[in-house]
């Protein structure tokens, strides 16, 4: 659902934002006025600012109403939040012991202590 809304959200903001950038404002009413061709358009010369302001707000309105409902719905937290772990273990094991065998050497642990010189070579 939550998902729906949002795909619906940014395809209004996304329309939104072409209305009002091709919306003309308030000072291109005078171009009619003198023969500039307007009056020739689809919805007419004062048709085509009435209507594309009626979309801008009846869409404007469609977005504030999916921007509250998407901010009730994350708040609400209707979907459980996901992990990558599935679950977290009690208790993490202990590395298995390595077996030494007896003839390796064991440097001494007291520096003071002579370590014995290594076998001669053949």
């Amino acid at each position: 659902m939550f998902q729906a809304i949002l795909a619906v959200h940014v395809l209004i903001a996304m329309t939104l934002v072409v209305l009002v950038l091709l919306n003309q404002g308030k000072g291109a009413d005078m171009g009619p006025a003198f023969g500039s061709g307007a009056s020739s358009t689809v919805f007419g010369a004062r048709g085509s600012a009435s209507f594309l302001t009626k979309v801008i707000t009846l869409l404007g309105t469609a977005f504030f109403v999916t921007s509250l409902s998407l901010a009730i719905i994350a708040a609400r937290g209707v979907t459980e939040p996901t992990t990558v772990v599935a679950e977290e273990p009690d208790e993490i094991p202990a590395a298995p012991a390595v077996e030494v065998p007896d003839d390796t050497p064991v440097a001494p642990d007291d520096p003071e202590m002579p370590v014995a010189p290594p076998p001669p070579a053949e």
